[in-house]
């Protein structure tokens, strides 16, 4: 496994990045594509492993000779399939839908991390709903059987909104397709809502009609329109560049494909990093980042609708010793590791302490101290790896363990990086 050391020999940065397509988008475009009987093409396709994945499955699914030459090969065998998504956790919520209303029986099975986040809330409403899901080994957790042979028992069912939004997605996402479509009952506060509300403007892209009324969304069945889908730059990949520029002295970066008026909301972005003096100007095709001298100001970030960004405002905050606080992070302890404790961890490396108190997350920068070398656990997180890498710029050199991680989403990172004037060596790790 190779390691990856990081240097950057100053604090200015300059140049223009090109992004990859947006894995969120990306994923939620091909499921529907598999699901539209060949209606809907997705152009821009993410090369996020997880995508490259996900477009491998689906193709051998649905068993389309135009799906395989736009995607690739197939990743698994046909026949009785037994289907290894690794670590890719959309990819696991996403395919339990989708083979949840096909014929064929399947095993989802993943990594050894992915057995241990729950899908239990999913596969209960898919039973209720009409579907055959049984548990291969620990109760309410991958791997599970998925029989086939559905059968709709009802349409309404409710599903609390404080878990994953991808839970939401992955029902949204059959709904069309269901005899008597679904009537999804949100019970509480929705969680990561804009990832809810770009999984309905990308099927109404493919012409499937909702109504959204207080907490219910309902989708009946119809049929999908002849369309293709542009997957956007992913903006949660740009946010690793916004960080950059909020550590550096000096910073004029320019990330193609970005616009103002985006489904992801990620892009928020451009507003948090505001409030660490980074002004983004669209124009000519892109964003561009400009770093200007202001005094912090904002103390708490709620990031219930963007946990994503997590990470990298923590990181950002921590090295500039702003001792902020953070609400909205429910959701990060069941994500590729539990970042909380990841995050906790490796900020103690630098003397900063991440200290949780009644689901408000305060830094504690007070022992906060510049190391000449610090080594970063990834914990199989790409997020972990992306965050902390704009630490180069103030430690004179990062060991990142496992540099591959980020092929999850975005494996030009560290080429990227390079192009941009940072030194990336790879070790034996």
């Amino acid at each position: 496994m190779q390691n990856v050391i990081l240097k950057k020999s100053n604090k200015q940065i300059s140049g223009t990045v090109n992004l990859t397509g947006s894995k969120s988008e990306c994923n939620r475009a091909l499921v529907i594509e598999a699901l539209s009987n060949g209606k809907v093409k997705v152009e821009n396709v993410s090369d996020a492993a997880d995508a490259v994945l996900l477009a491998g499955i689906l193709r051998s699914a649905v068993g389309s000779d135009q799906l395989a030459a736009v995607h690739g090969p197939s990743t698994i065998d046909h026949g009785p399939q037994t289907v290894d998504i690794g670590p890719a956790g959309t990819a696991m919520r996403f395919l339990t839908a989708y083979f949840a209303i096909q014929d064929n029986e399947v095993i989802l099975t993943g990594s050894q991390r992915m057995k241990e986040r729950p899908i239990g809330i999913l596969v209960d409403a898919l039973r209720e709903l009409g579907a055959h899901i049984d548990y291969e080994e620990k109760e309410r957790y991958p791997p599970i059987k998925l029989k086939g042979s559905f059968g709709q028992q009802t349409s309404k069912i409710s599903i609390k909104g404080n878990i994953s939004s991808q839970y939401i997605t992955a029902l949204l996402l059959i709904a069309a397709r269901l005899p008597f479509g679904l009537e999804l009952h949100i019970e509480g506060e929705l969680t990561s809502r804009p990832y809810v509300e770009m999984t309905l403007a990308m099927l109404e892209t493919a012409g499937i009609q909702h109504q959204w009324l207080d907490n219910v969304i309902s989708i009946t069945n119809q049929e999908f329109t002849t369309t293709s889908i542009h997957v956007e730059p992913d903006w949660s990949a740009a946010s690793y560049w916004y960080a950059i520029a909020a550590l550096a002295d000096q910073a004029d970066l320019f990330l193609t494909g970005l616009t103002p008026y985006s489904l992801q909301g990620d892009s928020v972005i451009t507003e948090i990093m505001a409030n660490f003096g980074i002004t983004s100007q669209f124009k000519d095709g892109g964003v561009q980042l400009i770093r200007e001298n202001k005094p912090f100001s904002h103390k708490i970030f709620d990031l219930k609708e963007c946990p994503d960004l997590a990470q990298t405002i923590i990181v950002v905050c921590a090295a500039l010793g702003h001792e902020a606080a953070f609400t909205g992070l429910e959701t990060l302890k069941i994500k590729e590791t539990d970042r909380i404790l990841a995050l906790q961890t490796e900020l103690a490396k630098m003397g900063v302490k991440l200290i949780e108190n009644n689901e408000v997350y305060q830094l504690d920068c007070s022992g906060k101290f510049i190391p000449d070398r610090m080594f970063i656990n990834t914990y199989h997180d790409h997020r972990m790896a992306m965050a902390f890498a704009p630490l180069a710029l103030i430690i004179p050199q990062l060991e990142f363990e496992n540099g591959p991680v980020v092929d999850k989403s975005y494996p030009a990172f560290w080429t990227d990086l390079a192009k941009l004037g940072f030194e990336v060596q790879e070790v034996e790790g």
